[in-house]
């Protein structure tokens, strides 16, 4: 079976999401990259150094927070967390200080001493997000991050990477097959599909504006659709909203003068942007 073919681009620092459905080659990509699991071809460098060659000083310099649940049940978070930090050299004062940091930091410091084994899925993602940045690496790569999260969980998960980022300065490579978290944390996002590349691009250049208006009425969305549509302007209902095609300057002085006409109160018109699943699914 060929997981990647022909696959080439560069990651530049900041948030970077790696882009697929189940099976596209993100986590072979990312044990390829971590020197776990030899290419049958080509060539990659991690923070300057050749995978074939310095796959150790790439895990030093590298953190990894796998998809799956591969932690010990029997054992609190901070025995785990500094175990893995003395498995990447920290010495034995340091280890325990920088794991009561992290732990710190991902919310986990007043459950630091349970055993894992009675963690809900949030907080063992935590705990696997808390060793991939104990050692204090320069590139962290999350696999799937939110996998089995609740809309709460997905959230504070995310919030975290965005953190990872912005405030600590570690650039980051996500997988995630749900494209609109990525667009949510990312600088750049790489889109894999059947281990080919079908983009590389900044998130910016994926969600620029359309040439569309998102109109929000309070209430008789429908009759100011009617309306307009009565008067020559392209529109369609989308759910509670009206997205309207701008053919000219006009057509904001027509949605203006039908919103007056009708009597209904504007609660917001702006110009609408792509998304990346659109781009995704072209």
């Amino acid at each position: 079976m060929t997981a990647l073919e022909s696959l080439s681009f560069t990651v530049e620092p900041g948030v970077t999401g790696l882009v697929g459905a189940n099976g596209a080659g993100k986590s072979t990509l990312i044990k390829i990259l971590l020197g776990l699991l030899p290419p049958s071809g080509g060539q990659a460098q991690v923070l300057g150094l050749d995978i074939a060659a310095q796959g150790s000083q790439i895990r030093e310099r590298v953190g990894f927070m796998p998809e799956y649940d591969t932690l010990p049940p029997d054992v609190s978070a901070t025995e785990f967390v500094v175990h893995m930090a003395r498995m990447s050299g920290l010495p034995a004062t340091a280890a325990r200080e920088r794991a009561a940091d992290v732990l710190r930091h991902v919310g986990l410091y007043e459950e630091r001493y349970r055993p894992i084994g009675g963690y809900s899925t949030g907080m063992k993602q935590k705990v696997k997000l808390a060793q991939a940045l104990v050692h204090d690496p320069q590139l962290v790569f999350l696999d799937e991050p939110t996998n089995g999260l609740d809309p709460n969980g997905r959230d504070e998960m995310l919030g975290l990477i965005r953190r990872i980022g912005a405030e600590f300065g570690i650039s980051v490579l996500v997988t995630s097959h749900l494209l609109g978290e990525l667009e949510r944390v990312c600088d750049h996002v790489v889109i894999i599909d059947g281990g080919k590349l079908l983009r590389s691009q900044a998130v910016e250049a994926f969600t620029q504006t359309s040439g569309q208006l998102l109109v929000e009425v309070e209430d008789r969305s429908d009759d100011l659709g009617r309306l307009l549509f009565d008067r020559g302007v392209a529109v369609r209902p989308e759910g509670r909203f009206l997205m309207i095609d701008i053919a000219d300057e006009k057509t904001y002085d027509q949605i203006r003068d039908g919103v007056v006409e009708l009597g209904l109160a504007l609660i917001r018109m702006e110009q609408a942007r792509h998304h990346i699943e659109e781009v995704f699914q072209q």
